[in-house]
């Protein structure tokens, strides 16, 4: 099962749930401060490749890079991550976005 598929399922399974996570979500980014998406997806991934939250991290790294930022500025994201968080999860993180980045790569051959 895929990330995509499970959220669908969320989506058509609680439907009031995911409205109210979408609206939030959009208060957040769009009403609660200055800072662009591309700015907001960089603090998500290092968020997520902190709090080792590796589906997270795939989504806001592919959000990311959807926003304009490049991959090395995402990486960069999370290297930063390993003083405030630790080595070991920055590793992990680092791990993360290297399999995104070769699964986006096979897909974009595929």
């Amino acid at each position: 099962m895929t990330r995509q598929e499970n959220w669908s399922y969320f989506k058509t399974r609680f439907p009031a749930a995911h409205e109210a996570y979408e609206k939030f979500g959009k208060a957040l980014h769009e009403e609660s401060g200055p800072l662009a998406e591309r700015e907001c997806e960089l603090i998500k991934v290092a968020v997520a490749a902190a709090s080792q939250l590796d589906y997270a991290l795939r989504y806001h790294i592919e959000r990311a890079l959807g926003s304009g930022c490049s991959a090395e500025e995402v990486e960069h994201a999370i290297v930063l991550t390993a003083t405030t968080a630790g080595f070991p999860r920055m590793m992990g993180a680092l791990m993360v976005f290297r399999e995104t980045m070769a699964d986006r790569e096979g897909a974009s051959r595929g």
